[in-house]
């Protein structure tokens, strides 16, 4: 036969589910800085202002000089 036994799957499986539920939680991410923060609900609509109001600080460029950035 051929595979794993049912036990050796679970085995192996068992850690991965442990550590997605571990770091799948928001608050894992946040605490480390890979986001910018975890919106309140009842705050978004001042985050989304002040948001809104940082972006008009700096002139929009006629032409960006760089390519889409992806992570």
């Amino acid at each position: 036969a051929d595979g794993w036994s049912a036990e050796e799957a679970e085995a192996f499986k068992a850690p991965i589910r442990q550590k997605y539920e571990d770091e799948g939680n928001p608050w894992y991410a946040t605490a480390r800085l890979w986001d910018d923060g975890i919106i309140d609900p009842a705050q978004t609509r001042d985050v989304l202002g002040l948001a809104f109001a940082a972006t008009l600080n700096a002139p929009i460029p006629e032409r960006p000089a760089f390519g889409v950035f992806r992570m």
